[in-house]
């Protein structure tokens, strides 16, 4: 794990960039899912996001230094945050989001927001550079 601190700067802004990215997804939220309100942006949840994107971010940057370089950089990149995405994000929403009752289009919004987030961090990740530790 020292290519976190190897690479905390690029983890960093990654996780600025799913930040603001989520901030543009909570204005849309309500008109996207029928009505619903996000929850709102308190201290505790506030860090909690915080920590989750830099976890994410941090995550994908380890992917990325761990890809083969063999189809270029930026298909490793958005590919990789694109495998992540189907392979982990997508399968625990389209599982939790039903047990608690939420309609599908919910599901479908929620999985769009955070391959987005995840693409917007590859990028960023991308532009900034990563050091293998």
């Amino acid at each position: 794990m020292t290519y976190i601190s190897t690479n905390v700067a690029a983890i960093l802004a990654a996780t600025c960039a799913g930040l603001l990215v989520g901030a543009a997804y909570a204005g849309l939220y309500g008109r996207l899912s029928g009505g619903r309100e996000p929850g709102r942006g308190s201290v505790g949840f506030l860090i909690l996001a915080f920590v989750a994107e830099f976890w994410l971010a941090a995550i994908l940057a380890g992917a990325l230094i761990l890809a083969p370089p063999g189809a270029g950089a930026w298909t490793m990149s958005l590919g990789s945050a694109f495998i992540i995405w189907v392979g982990f994000v997508v399968p625990v929403l389209a599982v939790t989001h039903p047990f608690h009752g939420l309609p599908a289009r919910v599901v479908v919004i929620d999985c769009a927001h955070w391959l987005v987030v995840m693409s917007a961090q590859a990028a960023t990740l991308q532009v900034m550079g990563l050091a293998k530790p």
